[in-house]
């Protein structure tokens, strides 16, 4: 009677083993956050889209604006989606160039049309006055030592 119980008990404890192999083999890993985003191929991106007149890259990089056609010439879309900021760099396409056309990119990418997310670039800031004796449209008067007396 011994014997039929402690095979039992070698059963039963070789059973957590198989079940766990099997589980883990049934469910996939999923991959480090993040990795997923990098590791894209040119079949998961879209190279057309029924987006008007957009049937080459540099036709998009005309309707994003910014003289972005100036700044960089791809011939194929599966050239083009490769692109990525050492790439633009190396091609000389300076910073704010390469976030806007990456930006771009992505959003079309998605499938959001070209008019909803193209916007000209921020008007640069106009300074008012000489340094600190203006700010916000006023004049500020800085505050004198009265102690010091002031040369005659």
């Amino acid at each position: 009677m011994n014997t039929l119980f402690s095979s039992g008990a070698r059963l039963c404890a070789l059973v957590p083993r198989i079940s766990r192999s099997l589980a883990t083999t049934a469910r996939p890993i999923p991959d480090p956050r993040g990795t997923h985003l990098l590791l894209t191929t040119v079949s998961d991106v879209p190279l057309t889209q029924a987006a008007g007149s957009i049937d080459t890259p540099g036709a998009f990089l005309k309707a994003i604006g910014r003289s972005a056609d100036a700044k960089l010439s791809i011939e194929n879309w599966g050239e083009f989606w490769q692109q990525t900021s050492p790439t633009l760099k190396s091609a000389g396409v300076g910073v704010r160039e390469r976030r806007y056309i990456l930006w771009c990119m992505e959003k079309y990418r998605s499938g959001i049309p070209v008019e909803e997310f193209v916007h000209d670039q921020r008007p640069k800031k106009t300074v008012r006055g000489w340094g600190p004796t203006v700010q916000h449209g006023k004049r500020i008067r800085s505050r004198r030592d009265r102690t010091k007396k002031s040369k005659p």
